[in-house]
């Protein structure tokens, strides 16, 4: 059982799910497969991803009610073009096996590409809202300017910003700019893509509380509002991962885990302003 976070739609979303980037096609059944056994009902994937074929065969073979289930895809970079953006979503549903999507986001804003238009992705993102084939939309590595452009187009705001964050690189301004307008935070890579396993803070205050460094980390962002998705192919680390519920993390606590912010020096991933893959 884990905690749910309301979105500024009024619908809700699991806090914890399981994350499935760099999961193999090939290894996508089993390893999804196992994840809901284990008790994971949020799943997230992407187009970019390219095993939404995989994630829907899983769903499908654990014989769990659709409505029991909440998932998330993206947008992948080179559909930006409104009729690209409606013709993939067709496609993730059929690959998916659904009939209904909980969350679409666009995946990189890529303000060097398209002419710096994601506007018009946005808007074309907002249409699919309106045959209820897709509950919520949202969008994934958006800076507050690229926020604020969206929303100044339509008055409408996302229901999320997926982004990176963890206790080496906390983002903090598009995470303040994304509260600011009731958009909840989606950290992606939430252990830093294990940088900060290693850490001696970390190791430190799991030795207080008797719990795994990772834990530690997953608990923090829990604690600070953030929407997590671990990704492991183990059976016993997606156990791990799910036993966040029963502990917390004192004030002093998580204030030392934020000391560890390294700002831009922190960042693991590539930087929203600039990438521009396709």
């Amino acid at each position: 059982m884990t905690d749910s976070v309301t979105l500024n739609d009024g619908t809700t979303i699991p806090q914890l799910g399981f994350g499935t980037y760099l999961v193999d096609p090939k290894d996508a059944v089993e390893t999804v497969g196992t994840a809901i056994d284990v008790g994971y009902r949020h799943i997230d994937t992407a187009q970019g991803y390219r095993n939404e074929a995989e994630v829907g065969e899983a769903i499908a073979n654990s014989g769990i009610a659709r409505d029991e289930f909440y998932v998330t895809s993206k947008l992948t970079n080179s559909n930006h073009l409104r009729d690209d953006v409606l013709r993939s979503f067709d496609e993730t549903l059929e690959k998916l096996r659904l009939d209904r999507l909980d969350l679409f986001l666009i995946h990189w804003p890529l303000p060097t590409r398209y002419d710096g238009d994601f506007v018009s992705t946005w808007k074309a993102m907002l249409e699919l809202l309106e045959d209820g084939r897709l509950s919520s939309v949202g969008v994934s590595n958006f800076q507050p300017d690229h926020l604020e452009q969206i929303m100044d187009a339509t008055g409408v705001a996302p229901v999320v910003n997926q982004i990176e964050v963890h206790p080496y690189f906390r983002n903090e301004s598009a995470r303040i700019a994304s509260h600011e307008h009731a958009i909840a935070v989606e950290a992606w890579g939430p252990l830093g893509q294990g940088a900060v396993l290693n850490d001696e803070t970390i190791a430190e205050i799991a030795r207080d509380v008797d719990r795994a460094p990772s834990q530690v980390i997953l608990r923090w962002h829990l604690q600070r509002g953030d929407i997590i998705f671990p990704k492991s192919m183990r059976r016993e680390r997606m156990e791990e991962n799910m036993g966040l519920f029963d502990f917390g993390l004192t004030e002093e606590q998580i204030a030392r885990i934020d000391a560890l912010d390294q700002g831009a020096n922190g960042r693991q991933g590539p930087d929203p302003d600039t990438f521009d893959m396709v």
